[in-house]
């Protein structure tokens, strides 16, 4: 019988970075293997789509990317003399490779209704979970994403306010939604990273286009991840799917594909995801690996039937883009000002008070470009010295590190029709 070779070091067209080599068979092993592909139908900006229609790119395609853009800077620190053995080169890629295999459909959604785990905790689960199935070939990659390797500036490529992961999302992020003002010179910045003292560090030279990555970013949170619709359409996303989950719980019949209906019907909000806790015929990571957008909008898109006015109504909204009117101000609204709103929605739209608080949404949102707290961009000097990018910028930067707040209040269109 003839036995063919199986070619694993593909070439990969990505409309981004161009061609993308996959340099070792793992990489190929790993992205073949279901938790992997699970990311083709996770879209990378959730439903940000419906107010940049060209955001449908997945996390598959930015794992793909982070992993491109490591291999990149694993070939400038080497060509500066700093030793990266072959196998930390394979390990540190696996980790980026792998750091966003946890997360949820509609990114952090479900970590507010169902789940109240944080992806990077699921990913390290299925990281552990893959260690296993792959016979211990992730160890190293493991210990990289915990930062539990003796070199630290390995961990702070795959996780820190400089690392790969941001680089390709920015970048990505920016090429599918057409927000130009995301757009950042990743090659200049990966030509210009060092190792200091075990840390990453830029060199001077490249402190202008740290200037404006920074820049960049902040301006992306505001145009692009916070942008006033996608958190009106996301905070309506989370009360569908409380509705959904309180009527089964309730008792009533609610429609849902086989893996929803297992995080409608069950309280994950304290369990332990890493404990083999089976549900039916599989364990409860199982399920979550198989749970992707299809799920939800199927159901939210049955939903639109249901007898209780409240999910029909509130799926009907999401699936025909009838989002509730949303307002920023620099403080929370009023008590006063929430009764209000709650009795003319009571008036106009449900007829009964206790389901008018699912068609009023308040909350806040927050952030900042630079965090100073934590591990700080390190500009490197020629004459050797190091100083935090704060300090070494001659720029204010204060706005970027300053923490900005904003709070928010989502209702129906038709409140301000008189």
């Amino acid at each position: 019988m003839t036995q063919y070779y199986l070619n694993k070091k593909k070439i990969i067209n990505d409309p981004v970075f161009g061609f993308i080599t996959l340099q070792s068979e793992m990489v190929f092993d790993l992205l073949e293997h279901p938790y992997m592909q699970r990311l083709r139908r996770i879209k990378q900006l959730g439903l940000s789509f419906l107010v940049y229609p060209g955001a449908n790119h997945s996390r598959f395609e930015h794992a793909l990317g982070a992993s491109h853009l490591m291999r990149q800077a694993i070939d400038v620190l080497r060509l500066k003399g700093h030793e990266i053995t072959e196998e930390e080169a394979d390990a540190v890629t696996l980790a980026i490779l792998l750091h966003d295999i946890g997360h949820a459909p509609f990114s952090h959604v479900l970590e507010n209704t169902m789940v109240e785990i944080s992806h990077e905790k699921i990913s390290l689960m299925m990281m552990n979970e893959l260690n296993r199935q792959f016979e211990g070939k992730l160890s190293l990659a493991i210990d990289i994403f915990r930062n539990r390797y003796k070199k630290q500036f390995l961990h702070q490529l795959v996780a820190s306010q400089l690392d790969m992961d941001r680089l390709d999302y920015l970048s990505r992020d920016s090429f599918f939604t057409g927000v130009a003002e995301g757009i950042v010179g990743i090659d200049r910045i990966i030509k210009m990273l060092t190792v200091w003292n075990d840390q990453l560090a830029v060199d001077y030279k490249g402190i202008y286009s740290i200037e404006k990555f920074l820049i960049a970013r902040r301006l992306m949170y505001w145009q692009v991840y916070f942008h006033k619709t996608v958190v009106s359409a996301e905070f309506l996303l989370i009360n569908v799917l409380k509705r959904a989950k309180e009527l089964l719980t309730s008792g009533n019949n609610v429609f849902a594909t086989p893996t929803l209906l297992i995080f409608l019907k069950n309280d994950f909000t304290t369990v332990d995801f890493s404990k083999n806790i089976k549900i039916g015929n599989q364990n409860i990571l199982d399920w979550y690996a198989l749970l992707d957008d299809n799920d939800i909008l199927t159901s939210i898109k049955e939903w639109q039937m249901h007898p209780d006015p409240v999910l029909s109504k509130l799926a009907f909204r999401l699936i025909n883009r009838k989002l509730f009117r949303i307002e920023l101000e620099d403080a929370p609204v009023s008590e006063k000002w929430k009764e209000k709103k709650l009795k003319q929605i009571t008036n106009k739209i449900t007829g009964d008070a206790d389901l008018s608080h699912y068609f009023l949404i308040t909350g806040e949102i927050t952030n900042n470009a630079y965090n100073q707290n934590t591990e700080n961009i390190k500009i490197l000097f020629k004459n050797g010295k190091v100083k935090d990018m704060g300090k070494a910028s001659d720029i204010n930067l204060s706005v970027l590190t300053k923490t900005v707040r904003k709070y928010f209040a989502c209702y129906p269109k038709e409140l301000d029709i008189n």
